[in-house]
C-alpha cells in the first residue's frame, strides 16, 4: 500500500472526554475532500494516567497507530517527536494538543497550501469553545458540561464548520486570520523540514511546553526561504480542560520567561506576510468579519470610513 500523502501527529495526556472529539474530527468522512488512504492520524500518549486505548483508533475510517510514552516529561515535545518520527506521509502535521478539535477541510486545505509555495509553513489558526477564552472560562461559569451542551446545541458533528459560530479566537490567534500568530494549532510541514528543524525543542521541559509551539512556529518561519501559508476558514477548536496554559498554571510571564532564558530573547511572532490558501465558509462569517475588524483597528481605520469611500450599488 502507498503512504499516506499527509500525517497527522497529535499528543494527548489526561484527555478522555477531549481526544474521542478531536480524532472523530480527523477521522473519515468528517475530513473532506479527501479519498481512502490520502492520509493516516498518529496518537502519542504523553502517559496519560489511563492510557489511550488503542481501540481509539478503531472507526475512523483512515490508518491509525496509538504509541505512548511511558514515564513522560511534563512537556509534550517528546512525545510530538515521537509521532513526527513515526509519520510516513510527504507532509506532516502536528497538533500539539490533543484537546483540539478539527473543521472538515484542515487536512485537504493544508494538503493544497502545501503546494503554493517551494518551501511552504503551512499554519492554522486556532479558537477555544465557548464565549470566551478559557483562561476566563471559570468566571463567566463555563465548564465542560456548558460545553457538551454547546456542541450538542450545533449538532456537532453533522456540520463540523458550525464550530466557527461558538468559538471565540484563541490568545494566539487574536490579531485574526489577517494578523501574525503567536503558534499555529495545526503545523504542517514538508517532512524533510521536520528533519531539518529536529522537531521540536526538548529543552523547553515546563509543564505543557510552555512556549515549545511558538519556537517551533517562528523558528520554520525564520528558514530562508520559508514562506508562510496560512489556511483561511480552517482551524482548530479547544476544548476546555484545564491545560497547563488555558488552566492558569503557568502565566504568559512565567513561561515567556522560560522562553528568553533559552532563546536570550524576546519572543516575537513571525511577520512576513502570508499567503491565504482556502475559502470561508457560511457558519464563519462572523468570525471574517471580527478578522477584518482587528485588521482595521490595527491599521488604524474604522469599518464605517471604509464604506464610507466605498461605490454603492
Amino acid at each position: 500500500m502507498a503512504p499516506p500523502s499527509v500525517s497527522v501527529v497529535v499528543v494527548a495526556h489526561d484527555m478522555a472526554r477531549e481526544l474521542p472529539r478531536t480524532i472523530g474530527s480527523l477521522a473519515a468522512p468528517y475530513q473532506q475532500g479527501l479519498t481512502e488512504g490520502d492520509h493516516e492520524v498518529i496518537v502519542v500518549d504523553n502517559g496519560s494516567a489511563e492510557p489511550v486505548p488503542l481501540s481509539l483508533l478503531d472507526d475512523v475510517g483512515v490508518p491509525g497507530t496509538v504509541l505512548r510514552v511511558d514515564d513522560a516529561p511534563p512537556s509534550p515535545a517528546q512525545a510530538a517527536n515521537l509521532g513526527l518520527a513515526r509519520a510516513e506521509g510527504a507532509l506532516v502535521g502536528l497538533i500539539i494538543d490533543g484537546a483540539r478539535m478539527a473543521s472538515p477541510g484542515l487536512v485537504a486545505t493544508a494538503r493544497r497550501a502545501a503546494g503554493v509555495a517551494p518551501d511552504p509553513v503551512v499554519a492554522a489558526h486556532g479558537w477555544h469553545l465557548g464565549p470566551a477564552r478559557h483562561m476566563e472560562a471559570a468566571e463567566i461559569g463555563y465548564d465542560q458540561a456548558v460545553e457538551d451542551d454547546l456542541l450538542q446545541s450545533i449538532g456537532w458533528p453533522t456540520d463540523g464548520y458550525r464550530l466557527f459560530e461558538v468559538s471565540t479566537l484563541a490568545g494566539s490567534s487574536g490579531r485574526g486570520w489577517f494578523g501574525p500568530m503567536g503558534e499555529s494549532s495545526a503545523l504542517f510541514l514538508p517532512r524533510p523540514t521536520w528533519e531539518e528543524l529536529g522537531g521540536l525543542d526538548e529543552a523547553f521541559s515546563m509543564p505543557g511546553g510552555g512556549l515549545v509551539n511558538h519556537d517551533l512556529l517562528r523558528r520554520a518561519c525564520d528558514r530562508q526561504g520559508a514562506e508562510l501559508v496560512v489556511l483561511l476558514g480552517e482551524g482548530t477548536f479547544h476544548q476546555i480542560h484545564g491545560g497547563a496554559a488555558t488552566g492558569r498554571r503557568f502565566s504568559w510571564d512565567e513561561m515567556h520567561a522560560d522562553y528568553e532564558q533559552l532563546r536570550g530573547c524576546r519572543y516575537r511572532p513571525p511577520q512576513q506576510p502570508p499567503i491565504y490558501v482556502g475559502g470561508v465558509p457560511p457558519a464563519a462569517v462572523g468570525q471574517l468579519a471580527e478578522s477584518v475588524r482587528l485588521a482595521q483597528r490595527r491599521l488604524g481605520r474604522s469599518v464605517s470610513s471604509s464604506a464610507a469611500g466605498s461605490p454603492q450599488g
